[in-house]
């Protein structure tokens, strides 16, 4: 994965800039919410105002009755002030609200999305437990700050801003003298949280490696079990955590520390200016309610203080949390559509298939060449099979004909464009595979085939499962075509997985069908049954077959030998057996077994 380099990211208010792009298209919103969250921050700065006329205009009064309707009046001030405090900050708390949650979907959406392009050469390096912790740890992270985090610290700097103006306006030589001791705080201050951005960057990437291992082990929980690994693995599931949580504590001990020290410094340097005031009331220079005004005043810029030191420790792991996300949307993969692509002429006959001279090198493994001058021509409508010791090559064919990989040299042709001239959504649409290991989503059977073709019919997809000879034990589940199948298909055997997969690329029909051992986990029956289904399919379609059991490719138009990403035999089964060569040799062995 592309990593940022060192010193693209300074600072915590350049790594949260890469939400804007995020925050743009909600320009009105925020306008909104700026003016909610100033009016609410002005109408906590009238209250010291209103409390200063309040004992200045109605407790020094000495007519009784005249103190009473002076007081009366003071106190729907204090309420209409209350009440505007109110509807604003609950104005102010829903549109931010939304807009934090609005941001942090489409942050999610735009990573997920994303993802889901990279190549394989992406997910060779990138754990998928880790993209899960980022997509949902690190977007929570953001939700906080977008949500509450920014809202609380920008509203408390309006306050605090206002209320230190108030008291320099009130008392300007104190205020001035606190100021330059705040001046003395913050500089250190900043200087601190960036360790404690560093750690919160470390705090997640643990609690990422946490994600990782859960996600693969719970993905291969029969092998777990198997084994009787559990106690092993969840040993090292608690080594983990224990790291996440050790880092987590450093992290809290640091910001906590500078927490601390902000409250402090800047409680200590406003109770100076407070200590001065009330000198200025006993030497005759103030009143009681200036006396009172000031006291609400130093109140708002401590609490302003206090809670802006909280926030500065929001932001600083959200900072984190950011950075790791732009980096997920920052990584390009090396597979792209080209800008100007070439359509693929239309063809009724399946596709013609060519390799010309391909050599390719697995990014994992760049000293071994999987394909190396390998060059194949398939006419439209062929049926050809690829065999060979496992390592051959025969699926990093596939892989290439998907376009997961570009070879190093050489050239692959479809109906004779080049698949890097092609868009990769037309040349995916172009191709159905059954692989393997077949996938089952999270769904019933009948969105599990119909994967194959959104927007294919009931009628269409119960076709196709009795093409591929699944509607029989479909229907005989509890509830037919609409039954669950669990998560991986947990509730089918092997044969029942393949049989979906292979009715899920039957409804797709396409021109170019590859069939990775699609009948290896069927039994006698069944495989005779699929076999006869899949000759059907292969009829006006070009197929490529890779086999390892010789007895399912006997009938293709051509053998295709391959050993080390080198064609060694090619011919039909019969006249490979005559030239008592590679192929005549593994058949040997499979049909005395």
């Amino acid at each position: 994965m592309a990593n940022s380099s060192p010193d693209a990211r300074k600072g915590a208010p350049k790594s949260l800039s890469g939400l804007v792009p995020f925050l743009r298209p909600y320009k009105g919103r925020i306008a909104l919410a700026i003016v909610f969250l100033v009016m609410a921050a002005v109408s906590t700065l009238v209250f010291p105002i209103a409390l200063r006329s309040l004992i200045d205009g109605g407790l020094v009064v000495t007519d009784k009755g005249a103190q009473i309707m002076a007081l009366r009046a003071h106190f729907f001030e204090l309420f209409a002030v209350a009440v505007a405090l109110g509807v604003f900050s609950a104005a102010r708390f829903y549109t931010v609200s939304w807009l934090g949650e609005r941001v942090t979907a489409d942050l999610r959406n735009a990573v997920y999305s994303h993802v889901l392009r990279q190549s394989p050469e992406f997910f060779e390096t990138t754990q998928t437990g880790e993209v899960l912790s980022r997509l949902t740890s690190d977007t929570t992270l953001v939700q906080t700050v977008v949500g509450s985090s920014l809202s609380m610290g920008l509203r408390n700097a309006v306050m605090g801003t206002g209320a230190l103006a108030m008291l320099i306006y009130t008392n300007p030589y104190v205020m001035f003298q606190v100021l330059g001791v705040l001046v003395l705080i913050v500089v250190p201050s900043m200087w601190f949280g960036r360790r404690v951005r560093k750690l919160s960057r470390a705090s997640q990437d643990r609690v990422a490696d946490s994600s990782a291992i859960a996600a693969e082990v719970l993905n291969a929980i029969p092998v777990v079990q198997s084994y009787t690994a559990e106690d092993r693995e969840a040993a090292r599931f608690n080594v983990s955590t224990d790291n996440a949580f050790k880092t987590a504590i450093r992290r809290t001990k640091a910001r906590s520390v500078l927490v601390a020290f902000i409250i402090i410094a800047t409680s200590g340097a406003l109770l100076y200016g407070l200590f001065q005031g009330t000198q200025a009331v006993m030497a005759g220079t103030i009143t009681a309610g200036h006396l009172g005004e000031t006291v609400v005043y130093v109140i708002i810029l401590a609490s302003a203080a206090a809670v802006l030191g909280e926030v500065y420790g929001d932001l600083l792991r959200a900072a984190g949390a950011t950075e790791r996300l732009m980096e997920l949307l920052e990584t390009r993969s090396p597979i792209a559509s080209p800008l100007q692509p070439v359509a693929l002429p239309g063809n009724g006959a399946g596709s013609q298939v060519r390799f010309e001279g391909v050599t390719f090198h697995y990014p994992s493994r760049p000293a071994t060449a999987a394909l190396s001058g390998f060059t194949l021509s398939v006419a439209p409508g062929e049926t050809v099979a690829l065999v060979g010791a496992s390592g051959a090559g025969k699926s990093t064919v596939f892989q290439l004909l998907l376009r997961f990989y570009d070879p190093a040299a050489g050239d692959i042709r479809l109906d004779g464009v080049g698949t890097r001239d092609m868009s990769l959504h037309d040349l995916r649409e172009h191709i159905g595979i059954v692989p393997q290991d077949a996938v089952i989503f999270s769904a019933n059977a009948m969105e599990n085939i119909r994967y194959g073709k959104p927007g294919a019919s009931d009628e269409q997809v119960k076709a196709a499962a009795h093409a591929a000879f699944a509607n029989e034990f479909i229907t005989a589940l509890p509830e037919g075509y609409a039954t669950f199948l669990g998560e991986r298909g947990v509730r089918l055997s092997g044969g029942q997985r393949q049989r979906i997969a292979i009715a899920r690329a039957m409804l797709k029909n396409p021109p170019l069908l590859l069939l990775d051992e699609a009948t290896s986990a069927l039994d006698a029956e069944s495989e005779r049954m699929v076999q006869a289904a899949l000759e059907s399919a292969m009829r006006n379609r070009t197929t490529l077959v890779i086999a390892h059991r010789l007895a399912t490719i006997q009938q293709a138009d051509r053998i295709i030998v391959m050993d080390h990403g080198h064609i060694v035999e090619q011919g039909t089964h019969e006249a490979l057996m005559a030239q008592a060569g590679v192929y005549a040799k593994l058949a040997a062995l499979q049909f005395m077994d």
